[in-house]
């Protein structure tokens, strides 16, 4: 027979902790609250305080009723405080997700961004996605990258950086102590070698060549605007893509590509050559209220797709000699090896941040009179077929 009663325990004022019997207590605060505490010993360990629910919500029928379950499960060898641990600990599928969740507003718009995730759905989650992350160890990580870490490197290498983020993230949420993706697993793991495949690109001399096949080719109007519009300003092709009325000045021959827009998350300005205004020109022909230069033909409202300039190669049977964005590298060697123009020049007309942070601070300038000349030399070389000649441009 337990030593309160419903009546007793709502006379009670006074902060302190009241015994029923058989372990259960009514614990009193300061603030006038009440809640039932179960005293048991777990094992050989100490004695431990578990909550069971607060007066009057858990009336004392239930409170000896849930407290006798308890002793019952510490007869029996379980740990109630281990399996309250364990179900309060999220999974690996869940942190992930989590994680992506929280830091994807800050990454940059774009595919990389939204197809973050898929490596870990496509190797990890499967293995160990059901796990709480506090039973995951270096056999689980082993488990997903040693088969592939040979065969597939780069999603491999990929998906390795991507657990370890995760992990640290855990790390800092105190839901582990370790990163068993990290340094741990280093040794079970051969070295990979840092090789870098180069994008197909072709010669400088087959550029011009390669923009009459281009133009003669059965793809869209809008494509094949597009791409050559990217060759004549050694644009990316998202960049290019992109493309709207709103950025192009046409009295000052400037197109001004937002900072949300470049991969450097820097304003970019890019000079435009007599080529270059000229597809504008043509380009004026395809506006659909979208306010995109280069906008889709099978989707109304939309800029072209990622895919559609490489299609537009494959069409012109050029796909096995470059890459959409091979032809970055043809303009950066032409440069090279027929102009005299400053490397500072040559690189800013890439967009690639030149000099460290500091040099950067205190170079306030863009270089955009000298890029205007080179990329005008750019234009005439491929549309006049301009003869192999050093071009002095300093």
């Amino acid at each position: 027979m337990g030593h309160l009663t419903e009546a007793k325990i709502k006379s009670i004022q006074k902060a302190g902790r009241y015994r029923d019997g058989d372990c259960l207590f009514l614990n009193v605060r300061e603030s006038g609250t009440k809640s039932w505490v179960v005293r048991v010993k777990i094992r050989r360990g100490p004695r431990r305080d578990l909550g069971i629910g607060p007066y009057p919500l858990l009336g004392l029928k239930e409170a000896r009723l849930r407290a006798w379950e308890l002793r019952k499960q510490v007869f029996n060898g379980v740990d109630p405080l281990g399996e309250r641990k364990q179900a309060a600990m999220p999974t690996f599928q869940h942190v992930a997700r989590q994680y992506y969740e929280t830091n994807k507003p800050r990454w940059k718009p774009g595919r990389a961004a939204d197809q973050w995730l898929r490596v870990v759905e496509k190797y990890a989650v499967p293995v160990f996605g059901h796990k709480p992350v506090d039973r995951l160890d270096q056999d689980d990580m082993l488990a997903v990258l040693r088969p592939i870490w040979t065969t597939i490197p780069e999603a491999a290498r990929i998906l390795r950086q991507r657990l370890r983020l995760i992990l640290k993230w855990c790390q800092a949420h105190r839901y582990v102590t370790e990163n068993v993706a990290g340094e741990v697993i280093d040794g079970a793991l051969a070295p990979m070698p840092a090789i870098r495949a180069h994008h197909r690109s072709l010669p400088y001399e087959a550029v011009g060549a390669a923009l009459d096949t281009i133009d003669a080719s059965t793809s869209c109007l809008s494509a094949k605007l597009c791409l050559r519009f990217l060759i004549l300003t050694a644009t990316r092709s998202q960049e290019a893509r992109g493309t709207r009325w709103q950025e192009i000045d046409t009295e000052k021959r400037l197109w001004t590509i937002p900072a949300s827009r470049m991969k450097t998350n820097h304003e970019h300005h890019v000079p435009l050559s007599d080529e270059a205004v000229r597809v504008l020109d043509r380009a004026r022909g395809l506006e659909d209220g979208s306010g995109f230069v280069f906008p889709s033909p099978r989707k109304k409202g939309e800029a072209l797709s990622v895919v559609t300039l490489t299609w537009l190669l494959d069409t012109a049977g050029l796909l096995d000699q470059t890459v959409v964005h091979g032809f970055r590298s043809s303009f950066r060697t032409w440069s090279e090896e027929q102009t005299t123009a400053d490397f500072a020049v040559k690189e800013q007309a890439l967009a690639h941040q030149v000099g460290s942070a500091v040099e950067r601070a205190y170079t306030r300038t863009d270089l955009l009179a000298k890029r205007r000349v080179l990329m005008q030399r750019w234009s005439d070389y491929l549309t006049r077929n301009t003869p192999a000649q050093v071009i002095n441009l300093r």
